[in-house]
């Protein structure tokens, strides 16, 4: 899946166009005040309600969607089944707290980009709506499990996936996949440090290993890679 940007000079392409739809104000005002300071992401939209948010999106045309499911007048999934035919290069992300089987299954057929629960990591949020710019499916953790027991084909299972990317790319050491995991996890470098009690160095070595076995460019692919993979 590919996502293009239509802006007029270079450093527009790189500028990921992100809109918000949450009935709630204050949690807006969060997730904006956090893209405040991100390099290559800008909010340019924010919606409380379906309706509004249906119109601002056929109207600034954004390239992610952060959405939640209960917007007061009608649901996220109804939104996206409303514009998703006139906006098919808009990728749609639902931000939620709520796990439902149902709501999941059905968003997934929808083709949403990702399923991310409410107490994800700030600044692991920014690396997700980069990724899913370029295409990159992110879904929760407690999301997958769900997936796995409803659609068994869909998603590998952890041991043969692991066996299979032990097969296809170099191997990883037990080290290295434990900074993978942390690096899937949004942890910065010196947070993995602290973590695994060894130097910021040390861990900035791990991880441009790691970039380098994965045949990636940077540590989001390889958290995009890892994901996909099914190691962590």
């Amino acid at each position: 899946m590919e996502n293009t940007i239509n802006e007029t000079n270079t450093n527009a392409k790189a500028t990921v166009r992100l809109m918000l739809v949450d009935d709630h104000k204050l949690f807006r005002c969060g997730i904006k005040s956090l893209f405040e300071n991100s390099k290559g992401v800008v909010v340019v939209a924010e919606a409380s309600s379906g309706k509004e948010g249906i119109a601002k999106i056929l109207a600034q045309n954004p390239d992610v969607v952060l959405l939640d499911l209960e917007l007061g007048d009608i649901n996220g999934l109804d939104l996206i089944e409303k514009v998703a035919s006139q906006k098919p290069n808009v990728k749609f992300v639902i931000l939620t707290s709520h796990i439902n089987e149902h709501v999941i299954n059905k968003a997934m057929k929808m083709g949403i980009y990702g399923y991310i629960l409410k107490d994800i990591n700030s600044e692991f949020l920014d690396m997700i709506v980069k990724s899913v710019s370029s295409g990159a499916m992110w879904i929760d953790k407690k999301v997958v499990q769900i997936l796995r027991e409803l659609n068994p084909n869909v998603i590998p299972n952890m041991q043969v996936s692991r066996m299979n990317f032990k097969s296809t790319h170099a191997n990883l050491t037990a080290r290295e996949y434990e900074v993978l995991k942390l690096v899937v996890d949004g942890k910065s470098n010196q947070q993995i440090a602290n973590e695994l009690n060894i130097s910021e160095h040390t861990s900035k070595a791990h991880v441009c290993n790691i970039i380098q076995k994965l045949v990636v460019d940077d540590r989001t692919q390889a958290a995009v890679k890892a994901i996909r993979e099914g190691i962590v």
